[in-house]
């Protein structure tokens, strides 16, 4: 190591950037390119909530708020989370953060101390390995790929040890579209409670849920919100990416701690997208669902494309991807991905960017264009087909 590197951080050196933003990196810029790459709806945030962040801006009310957000968010975002059978305090349980992102390192910052050990299910959106392990903690990892990217309760109490402080996550799935069974959530609470350890549960995904299911969160199950954070935020299923606005609830002598951060990193989230977020759950319920019933449209149409390329895909419950077995073609992750955007035009991220039991398989977001995702497919055949491409 050069004398300048001494000066970093040796664990932020030993974090790798992103795999997803390599492969978007890679296609900025470029028109040729049909992404099916990053996790981003292709809708805009509904009308009714951008007008009330018009609306706010011309008043200037361009101010800090309350570390912990609007009183006004806060308690929607309480009425919100009791159609899922979970009951928070909007004064003292309930935190508006920047993003789900801001929630998941708080909160792992706030539970962690060095030595403790953190299980994560595998594969899962990218952030959660290197934020356990900037924490100075264990990562242990859950491979989830033996049982259809499923998370059990057996697989899981497998790997607890006294060390084990924390269990994460997320259903619906990112990068798989699997929902957890609520049998199988009732089980993994048993663990849970058994162990006494925190569960992390990501449920950013809750409103895109197919085929008449109904999303139903871990913290709901009976004892279980002494050891439950629910992660939550309107990125997905409010097309608020750019917002970058997002909420945690949990108890509140934990919350505490988690609130202590909050404070010293990042005050509070941007005040025009928490009266946007705050309109969404008064108003933008009808435009959400008409989203919802687009991606399951979508995710239909590549159900039908990957089986007629003869390539297995579990079929996703909720979310908007989808993650095919390529191992038939004989090509790693990273090597398909690469050849697709080489010289198919189609951008895809590699299943190993989500954990090393998902090599052999890529992650297709169809949150895009119908249109294009038609033709994405049909490139996608020709490759699987050993066919060329030309535009």
């Amino acid at each position: 190591m050069n004398d300048r590197q001494d000066r970093f951080s040796q664990k932020m050196l030993g974090i790798q950037p992103s795999p997803i933003r390599k492969f978007f990196d890679l296609i900025i810029g470029r028109d040729d390119i049909i992404s099916l790459g990053v996790g981003e709806p292709d809708f805009a945030t509904p009308w009714v909530m951008r007008e009330e962040a018009f609306y706010h801006l011309e008043q200037g009310h361009t101010s800090y708020t309350s570390n912990w957000g609007l009183t006004e968010l806060r308690e929607a975002i309480s009425t919100y989370l009791e159609k899922f059978n979970l009951s928070y305090s909007p004064s003292k349980e309930i935190l508006v953060t920047i993003g789900v992102s801001e929630a998941i390192d708080a909160v792992l910052r706030a539970v962690l101390n060095p030595g403790d050990e953190v299980i994560v299910a595998e594969p899962c959106y990218v952030s959660y390995q290197p934020l356990v392990e900037l924490c100075g903690t264990t990562l242990v990892r859950l491979d989830t790929a033996p049982d259809g990217f499923i998370p059990t309760a057996t697989a899981i109490e497998r790997l607890i040890t006294p060390k084990t402080k924390a269990l994460m996550l997320c259903s619906p799935s990112n990068p798989t579209g699997r929902m957890i069974p609520e049998s199988e959530l009732a089980k993994i609470a048993e663990v849970v409670k058994k162990h006494h350890i925190w569960v992390l549960s990501d449920e950013v995904y809750c409103e895109l849920v197919y085929d008449g299911r109904k999303h139903v969160s871990i913290g709901s199950m009976p004892g279980m919100k002494d050891y439950t954070i629910v992660l939550n935020g309107f990125s997905k299923a409010f097309a608020m990416t750019g917002w970058r606005i997002g909420y945690l609830a949990c108890p509140a002598d934990l919350m505490a701690q988690v609130h202590k951060l909050h404070q010293y990193s990042t005050i509070c989230a941007p005040i025009m997208s928490q009266y946007a977020a705050l309109e969404g759950l008064r108003n933008a319920a009808d435009e959400v669902e008409k989203m919802r019933v687009s991606y399951q449209q979508r995710r239909n149409l590549l159900m039908h494309a990957f089986a007629d390329m003869g390539l297995p895909v579990a079929e996703p419950e909720g979310a908007f991807y989808i993650f095919p077995d390529i191992r038939k073609t004989g090509l790693t992750s990273e090597e398909f991905a690469t050849k697709m955007i080489n010289e198919y035009k189609v951008a895809v991220v590699p299943g190993t960017a989500f954990g090393a039991g998902a090599e052999g398989f890529v992650r297709c977001c169809y949150a895009t264009e119908i249109g294009k995702l038609k033709e994405a497919m049909r490139r996608m055949k020709l490759m699987v087909e050993g066919k060329p491409f030309s535009d």
